[in-house]
């Protein structure tokens, strides 16, 4: 019994055998997911995302790669430049929010470290509370001006305002009953 190597799988997956290519998939996923949790030192799924999208960019370019035999070394090279675009569109993302938050005027005493703190708090509202919240006490929206945007019952705003807001302030320390 012989024993398939990667680049019999590599060359059989240029020739356009999708079992090959599951094949080598399946050989190396973990060694790139690895790779990719332990260059991204974010969560598992983000890692799992770009490992998904290595071995999509490998399919579509198998037909490019020019050593067979080292199809594991060109796998962590695709993997390592998606890393890098992740990394880079995150920073990016980072700097126009710092950007975004040195633009946003706040009245007069608010710290730097309170708004980020809003922004925490609010990230922790559900995302309808949250809309309701951003348009109704951040923008200047009426009740029912914010219920006709989001498309909700004028009441479900109202409570989700109410709520939301003492759900703020218990998170940044002042009294929920206001």
């Amino acid at each position: 019994m012989s024993i398939v190597t990667d680049g019999d799988l590599a060359r059989a997956a240029r020739a356009g055998s999708d079992a090959a290519f599951g094949r080598l998939v399946q050989r190396h996923q973990a060694v790139v997911r690895a790779f990719l949790r332990r260059t991204l030192g974010g969560g598992w799924a983000e890692a799992d995302d770009v490992a998904q999208e290595t071995f999509l960019a490998a399919w579509r370019s198998m037909r490019s790669l020019k050593d067979p035999d080292g199809v594991r070394s060109w796998l962590l090279g695709i993997a390592w430049r998606r890393a890098q675009d992740r990394i880079r569109s995150a920073q990016r993302g980072a700097r126009r929010d710092r950007d975004w938050l040195d633009a946003v005027e706040t009245p007069a005493g608010v710290s730097h470290t309170d708004r980020m703190a809003m922004a925490a708090a609010m990230g922790k509202l559900a995302p309808d509370v949250r809309a309701c919240v951003a348009l109704c006490l951040a923008d200047g929206f009426s009740n029912a001006e914010a219920a006709e945007a989001l498309g909700l019952p004028l009441g479900t705003v109202k409570s989700h305002v109410l709520r939301g807001r003492a759900k703020l302030l218990k998170a940044l320390g002042g009294p929920d009953d206001a």
